[in-house]
């Protein structure tokens, strides 16, 4: 597999950098990691570098002049650059040769559904984990959107070459789950008709009925007149069982399946959680106040101590978290991604503390934030209410949407951004709508690629087309959206941004459907036709890749 056109300029860099300072140009006892990006605009070339900027403070050379140095000592050998710019205050900008840009499709061609795949992990094991809402109700739309960027992360990561474990940790454990069951048995013992004042704090959704009927067509009064303590486990029990199984099915048709679902129970057994803060506060970093635990937070920077141990003796939330990090890095992951809601921002720190405190580095642990997402239809707010127990769940928009537009509507913006959800939108069939207008690109090019061949026209192999007929403006700016994929990847994979494959796809279908209105495909000239049918099939290949990364299907036909 050919380097992309990216990592060649890095390499040229490097060896740049290098050559300067052995010739003593400029000092530079830390040579910075070097960055090079994709412009925005033509005329500032393709690609651009600030490593310049970045080197300045370090060489004591204003960026100008470094940047002239560095130019001058690039040897490009194997002769991809068209000319170098210097730019600003100093960014040099790359303007590769056009010819260029049409051998990478040779990996489209060969690599086919790898294409995009990069070794950047290096089998590293990470693990993934997310949604891990309390089996206290069915997923909500909320829910739902962590569920899809964390999924896609784990994709994007895996076609990164890491050994990718996705978890969810069941928050089976703690007073939302004794609420649970007292729900239940109230609301059974309503149906048994008996006398029962529902507290306003109860799980109030029709769920928590059906549970209850269940249970009282099957047991019949077998537990409501047990102690009320053990009668309040039993019905937790049970319908944490009923509903985490419904959780799963829901996923499982979202199409997100787990390699484990992680009991916080677990974390008890054996005085576990017990013995950790044991061992944290013989190292110093849990210290007593009367009958509190205190965690020292603040000596890995946090803005204050954090309690693990209640007076009345329960453990915090935190103190569990605490465990549950320490049991990951024990099942020997090299790094653990955490996908949280963005309420959970506060908790950031602590939990980078936590963890500095078990012994590991904090870059070992990367927590991505979700944001709300506000449910619409036709642009009108749809009334969600927890509290009543009416909210919108996620089975309820993939019934309604299908799984493909649910799955890249919510990643449609960046995970740390609101998101608005226009149900009907998601069911148009129109360029409206994102998911169709990418969708139907592919279905479209499989229909071109149909037609060639009832024509006989065998679709052609990279080493059988001529690409340099490719000559029009929008062929080449094709070609240059279909080489950078793998680069898109692999950003999507360094900065755990999966939304950059939604955004590559609005483009690229775009500038495909524009292409297609307004030039043929298919035309009397063989050779041209043959590059255009090689393009055509190279844009299907790397939008069905993508889509797969998403979650997404591809169809043939729409």
């Amino acid at each position: 597999m050919a380097d992309s056109v990216k990592n060649r300029l890095i390499i040229l860099l490097q060896d740049s950098l290098k050559t300067c300072i052995d010739r003593g140009a400029f000092e530079a006892a830390s040579p910075p990691s070097i960055e090079v990006e994709m412009t925005k605009e033509a005329s500032h070339g393709d690609y651009a570098s600030n490593l310049a900027m970045i080197l300045a403070s370090q060489a004591k050379k204003a960026p100008r002049k470094l940047a002239e140095m560095l130019c001058e000592a690039i040897d490009d050998g194997h002769h991809i650059l068209e000319k170098i710019e210097i730019a600003g205050p100093g960014f040099i900008n790359f303007f590769i040769k056009e010819q260029v840009w049409a051998t990478l499709l040779e990996d489209v061609d060969t690599l086919k559904g790898r294409f995009g795949a990069n070794d950047l992990g290096r089998g590293k094991r990470v693990q993934v984990e997310f949604v891990s809402a309390n089996p206290t109700g069915p997923l909500h739309i909320g829910h739902a959107r962590g569920a899809v960027i964390g999924d896609v992360i784990a994709n994007i990561l895996e076609a990164s070459g890491f050994a990718v474990y996705r978890e969810y940790y069941i928050n089976d454990a703690g007073n939302q789950m004794n609420n649970l069951g007292l729900s239940v048995l109230l609301r059974n013992m309503e149906l048994l008709g008996k006398p029962v004042d529902f507290p306003e704090n109860c799980y109030q959704g029709d769920y928590i009925r059906d549970i209850a009927k269940n249970i009282a067509e099957k047991f019949g009064e077998t537990y409501v007149n047990r102690d009320r303590d053990e009668a309040v486990r039993l019905y937790t029990d049970y319908a944490a069982s009923v509903i985490l199984n419904e959780i799963k099915d829901d996923l499982k048709d979202f199409g997100i399946v787990f390699d484990e679902y992680f009991s916080e129970r677990e974390l008890y057994k054996d005085n576990g959680v017990t013995g950790l803060l044991h061992d944290l506060e013989e190292k110093g970093y849990i210290y007593r106040e009367e009958e509190t635990l205190w965690f020292r937070a603040t000596a890995f920077g946090d803005e204050k101590d954090r309690v693990v141990v209640r007076r009345n003796g329960d453990p915090t939330y935190f103190a569990a978290d605490i465990a549950y990090h320490q049991n990951k890095y024990a099942r020997g992951f090299d790094s653990i991604i955490d996908i949280w809601g963005a309420d959970h921002h506060g908790y950031i720190p602590r939990m980078y503390a936590g963890i500095q405190a078990l012994g590991q580095k904090k870059e070992s642990l990367r927590i991505v934030l979700v944001q709300l997402v506000n449910l619409l239809r036709d642009g009108k707010p749809v009334a969600m209410s927890t509290r009543s127990g009416e909210f919108v769940t996620m089975k309820e928009v993939v019934d309604e949407v299908g799984k493909d537009a649910a799955r890249y509507h919510f990643m449609m913006r960046r995970s740390d951004s609101h998101l608005d959800f226009d149900l009907e939108l998601a069911k148009r069939q129109s360029n409206e709508n994102p998911v169709y207008y990418v969708q139907y690109a592919h279905a479209r090019i499989c229909s071109i690629l149909r037609l060639a061949a009832e024509k006989d026209r065998r679709i052609p192999d990279y080493a059988e087309t001529d690409l340099s007929r490719l000559t029009l403006p929008e062929e080449v700016g094709i070609i240059k959206r279909l080489a950078s994929f793998p680069e898109v990847v692999e950003g999507a994979a360094l900065s755990l941004e999966p939304h950059r494959l939604t955004f590559y796809l609005n483009d690229l279908a775009g500038l495909f459907h524009s292409y297609y209105n307004k030039h043929k495909v298919i035309s009397d000239d063989d050779g041209l036709t043959k590059a255009r049918l090689f393009l055509v099939k190279s844009i299907r290949q790397v939008l069905s890749n993508a889509l797969y990364l998403l979650g997404v299907s591809a169809p043939e036909k729409m």
